[in-house]
């Protein structure tokens, strides 16, 4: 997960609309012609592997010296904002210069969901966070995207504003609760994740609405631009 917008726009594209040529081209760069294959080793998909290799550090991090040694927690914390942070630029790259691939589709998501799960399943193994709190977001993330497997060929659902802010505050949570911080700090963090919570089952459940739309009044091979 990340600082930026779960369901963005650059992971279920749709393949049958070119951009326009104002929105794949930016200052000092030449958009690629329509019928030019976009390369698999483009900056957007770098930056998402990358975050994919920062997961396992993160978590190496977290846990070492116990789980609770300040140093250590700092250093998580600084490896969760780092992967958030590559986590918007990457889609907004891949929007802004249409560096659109199968691979991106693939991995980008599968990387905001590692990275958030790993950081909630592992403050609910050190006892900082309740495990129901763990077991809402991280079920929720999984059915949603398996939904969004199933519906994909019927049509594509934009992200939302709601999905866009529930990401926004889940990390916002998940930051403050790795910090080695008390008191006033603490009950904060744990706020941000009761209003994550709240707004990561509201836009599941809008989900699951805008995708029985998409189901029904959609058929194969036809696709709703996001």
């Amino acid at each position: 997960m990340s600082v930026q917008p779960e369901e963005i726009d650059r992971r279920w594209p749709d393949a049958a609309v070119l951009r326009p040529e104002t929105e794949r081209s930016g200052p000092g760069l030449t958009a690629a012609p329509a019928d030019t294959a976009v390369p698999l080793m483009n900056i957007a998909n770098v930056l998402t592997m990358a975050r994919i290799a920062i997961v396992p550090l993160f978590v190496a991090a977290l846990f070492a010296g116990g789980g609770h040694q300040t140093g250590w927690r700092i250093a998580a914390a600084a490896l969760f904002a780092l992967a958030a942070i590559t986590d918007r630029f990457d889609g907004q790259l891949a929007r802004k210069y249409g560096l659109v691939t199968d691979f991106g589709k693939l991995a980008d998501p599968i990387a905001d969901k590692a990275l958030i799960g790993a950081a909630l399943i592992g403050l609910s193994i050190l006892g900082d966070l309740a495990w129901w709190i763990t077991l809402v977001i991280c079920g929720r993330e999984l059915g949603v995207t398996l939904l969004r497997l199933v519906v994909v060929r019927r049509g594509v659902i934009p992200a939302g504003r709601g999905g866009k802010l529930k990401t926004l505050v889940q990390s916002l949570a998940i930051g403050v609760l790795l910090l080695p911080l008390s008191g006033g700090f603490e009950v904060a963090g744990m706020a941000l994740m009761y209003l994550a919570v709240v707004l990561t089952v509201v836009t599941g459940l809008d989900y699951v609405g805008q995708a029985a739309r998409v189901w029904f009044a959609g058929s194969p091979g036809r696709t709703r631009g996001a």
